[in-house]
C-alpha cells in the first residue's frame, strides 16, 4: 500500500465528513422508451454534487451535508423528501419563497433517456431560473459550517458553476472559505457545453475553471473536461472522444499538475462507449507523482449510465479520506462506478459490501 495520505481534519473535531455544493434536480426517466412520446415518467432526485453527498451516507456509511437551494411548492418538498431516503443533512438547504407560477424560482428538470444499444443515452434539460442556479455569494455561512460546525472534505463541480455567474462566484467563496479552515476539496470539471454556451462559451469555462482550480486538492475530469475547462490538450484525442491513449492522457495530468501544484489527487475515469449498452470501463490516479490504474472493466453492461461518474468520485473520496492509499482509491471509485450504471437512477444503490466484492472477483455472484 503506498504511504501517500491527506491532511484531512479529524472525524471527531467536525459535525460532517463531507459537503456537497450544487444543484439538486427531479430527473424524469421514461425507463427505456424515449422522452418524446413517453407517456409516464419515474421520478428520481439527483445532482452530480449531491449524489456523492447521497453516496456517502447510504454505501459509505458517512456523515454527509447538501448545500443547495430549492422553492417552497410542492416540488421542492418532493426533492426535500426524497433526500431524506438519501439520509443527506439539509440544514444548509436555502428555502425560496415561490410566486405560484414559476417565474421568480423552481425546481430544475432533468428528463433523460438510458439509451440502449446503437441508441445514445440522451439529457434533456429544463432548469432555468432554478432555485439553485440563483445562488450568489454571501448566502451561506461558510465560515460557520467549517470553521465553528466542522466538514473535513467540500465537493462541487463545473455543473454547478457553469449555472449562472451568480453560482460560479459562490464556488469561488466556498472554496476560498475550506482553504482557509483546512477543508479538502475536490472538483469534479465536468464539462457541458450546453450549460457554458449562455455564459461565454469555453473561454469562460476556462477563466472560472482555473480560478477555482487554485484552491482544489482533488481534481476530477475526463479527457474532454480538462481540455475544455483547463485548456490542457490530450495527444491522439479523437472528435469524438470515443478511445483514448492513457500515456497521452497521463502527460497531460503531470502537466496540469505542475501548472496548479496545489493538486495533490487527479483522477480520471476511461470510457469507451461501444454502445449505449456495452461500455469498457476503468480510471487512473495521480498522486504524489506516481499513477495507479484501476482493474479494468471490458465489455460493462450498462443499465443506465448517469451517475457513474459521481459513484467513481464518492469512491475515490472515501477511500482517501480513509487513508486507504491511491490504488484502493482507485479499485473503490472504479467499482462503484461500474455498479452505479447497474441500476436505475442518477444516485447508487449498493453498499460498500458489494463494491468490495466486486473488487475481489465476486462478480453477480450471490452475496450472503
Amino acid at each position: 500500500m503506498s504511504d501517500f495520505k491527506l491532511d484531512i481534519l479529524a472525524a471527531g473535531d467536525c459535525a460532517f465528513d463531507l459537503c456537497s455544493f450544487g444543484e439538486v434536480m427531479l430527473r424524469f426517466d421514461p425507463g427505456f422508451g424515449r422522452v418524446r412520446n413517453a407517456r409516464s415518467f419515474t421520478v428520481w432526485e439527483g445532482g452530480g454534487e449531491y449524489n456523492v453527498a447521497r453516496a456517502f451516507r447510504k454505501c459509505w456509511g458517512k456523515r454527509s451535508t447538501v448545500v443547495t437551494a430549492l422553492p417552497k411548492n410542492d416540488l421542492g418538498w418532493l426533492v426535500e423528501d426524497l433526500m431524506m431516503q438519501g439520509g443527506v443533512d439539509q440544514s444548509r438547504v436555502i428555502w425560496r419563497d415561490f410566486d405560484g407560477l414559476g417565474r421568480n424560482t423552481r425546481v430544475g428538470l432533468n428528463f433523460t433517456e438510458k439509451g440502449f444499444g446503437v441508441r445514445a443515452a440522451l439529457g434533456c434539460s429544463d432548469r432555468g431560473n432554478s432555485a439553485a442556479s440563483q445562488i450568489v455569494p454571501g448566502e451561506t455561512d461558510w465560515d460557520r459550517l467549517f470553521g465553528q460546525e466542522g466538514v473535513r472534505w467540500l465537493h462541487t463541480g463545473g455543473i454547478f458553476a457553469a449555472l449562472s455567474e451568480g453560482t460560479a462566484q459562490a464556488v469561488i467563496e466556498a472554496v476560498k472559505a475550506a482553504r482557509r479552515h483546512g477543508v479538502i476539496v475536490s472538483y469534479d470539471l465536468n464539462y457541458r457545453a450546453s450549460l457554458w454556451k449562455s455564459q461565454g462559451g469555453k473561454p469562460a469555462a476556462q477563466k472560472i475553471n482555473r480560478e477555482i482550480a487554485q484552491y482544489v486538492d482533488v481534481m476530477i475530469g475526463n479527457e474532454e473536461d480538462f481540455t475544455a475547462c483547463l485548456g490542457f490538450e490530450v495527444e491522439g484525442l479523437d472528435e469524438h472522444i470515443s478511445e483514448i491513449d492513457p500515456t497521452n492522457f497521463k502527460k497531460m495530468i503531470e502537466t496540469a499538475c505542475r501548472e496548479f501544484p496545489n493538486f495533490k489527487v487527479a483522477a480520471t475515469t476511461l470510457r469507451n462507449a461501444k454502445t449505449a449498452s456495452i461500455n469498457d470501463w476503468s480510471a487512473i490516479v495521480w498522486a504524489g507523482g506516481d499513477f495507479y490504474t484501476s482493474i479494468p472493466r471490458e465489455n460493462l453492461e450498462i443499465y443506465d449510465r448517469v451517475g457513474g461518474g459521481d459513484g467513481f468520485a464518492s469512491g475515490l473520496i472515501y477511500a482517501l479520506m480513509e487513508g486507504l492509499g491511491p490504488q484502493t482509491a482507485v479499485d473503490y471509485g472504479a467499482a462503484h462506478g461500474a455498479l452505479a450504471m447497474t441500476t436505475p437512477g442518477d444516485t447508487s444503490m449498493v453498499r460498500k459490501e458489494e463494491v468490495e466484492a466486486i473488487i475481489h472477483g465476486k462478480g453477480a455472484r450471490v452475496i450472503r
